[in-house]
């Protein structure tokens, strides 16, 4: 890809970070962005799901519910370490995923791909994964839309939706952990006293006292800025590595001048163009 491709990349990324804070920030625009919610809810459930697997443990069902809260439910009881795995995993695991879609969709072809993969991930854990009716339904419908997006989506919308998808992945884990600084959480509309940051503090600091659990909700916060800055940065570091090649291969030597280096180039001769690669969708 050519630096002006790299250069549109991260302006498509700019954009689709900045509409979803502007969006987040209106009237209706919760409204407007609840599936999106709804994903995020999926990939920090799925998370949890993941680490339970790792941990030995077993992943039973994942649950998501209307209000956009979910549980995920394990096979069987994990100790300290285990259990603080498991719980760091949602807040920890979210940024990841977003972060992860924002450096893979680079092109409009790896969008296409990584929204396909996203698809089927989505139909398949809908059907195996997720044990609610609604957590089933609502996710299998997001999966077919990622799924047609993917396909007949532009290639510079699909890139614009992979990067969109991507910024409410990394721009949702910011906001769920604001979550972990209520007095009450409700899990379909059932108040909770323990939370993933509260199981953290238990095992950590031997307490559940307020400033254990704002600890590591300070620290999830500050490791989802840092993923995402760092995504950010790989994309900005892409660019600029595209531009040095082309821009040392067109600088005039020394007291001299490249009009002779043109005249002698056969991609320069009149009525003739420099070859191009495939184009890029």
């Amino acid at each position: 890809m050519n630096a002006a491709a790299r250069r549109s990349e991260l302006r498509t990324l700019a954009l689709a970070l900045l509409a979803s804070l502007l969006l987040w920030n209106l009237p209706f625009g919760g409204v407007l962005l609840y599936p999106f919610k709804l994903l995020a809810t999926w990939i920090h459930e799925l998370s949890h799901g993941i680490a339970m697997i790792g941990a030995g443990v077993g992943l039973d069902r994942l649950d998501l519910f209307r209000d956009t809260s979910g549980m995920a439910h394990a096979r069987g009881s994990a100790g300290p370490f285990g259990g603080a795995v498991i719980a760091a995993a949602g807040y920890m695991g979210t940024p990841l995923w977003g972060a992860a879609l924002l450096v893979i969709a680079s092109t409009a072809r790896a969008a296409r791909r990584a929204l396909l993969v996203l698809a089927v991930m989505l139909v398949v854990t809908s059907i195996f994964v997720v044990g609610n009716a609604f957590g089933q339904y609502a996710m299998a419908a997001t999966g077919v839309a990622v799924a047609l997006a993917a396909v007949l989506a532009p290639p510079r919308g699909r890139l614009a939706f992979a990067h969109f998808l991507a910024a409410q992945a990394c721009i949702n884990a910011l906001l769920d952990i604001r979550v972990l600084l209520r007095p009450t959480r409700f899990v379909d509309g059932v108040s909770l006293d323990e939370s993933d940051a509260s199981h953290m503090a238990q095992v950590t600091f031997g307490t559940t006292a307020d400033w254990a659990v704002w600890t590591w909700a300070a620290i999830w916060l500050v490791w989802s800025l840092l993923v995402l800055y760092a995504a950010i940065r790989i994309n900005v570091w892409r660019v600029a590595r595209t531009g040095a090649p082309r821009a040392r291969a067109t600088a005039s030597p020394p007291g001299g001048s490249d009009r002779d280096a043109r005249r002698r180039s056969p991609a320069s001769a009149p009525g003739e163009t420099a070859p191009s690669g495939p184009a890029d969708t």
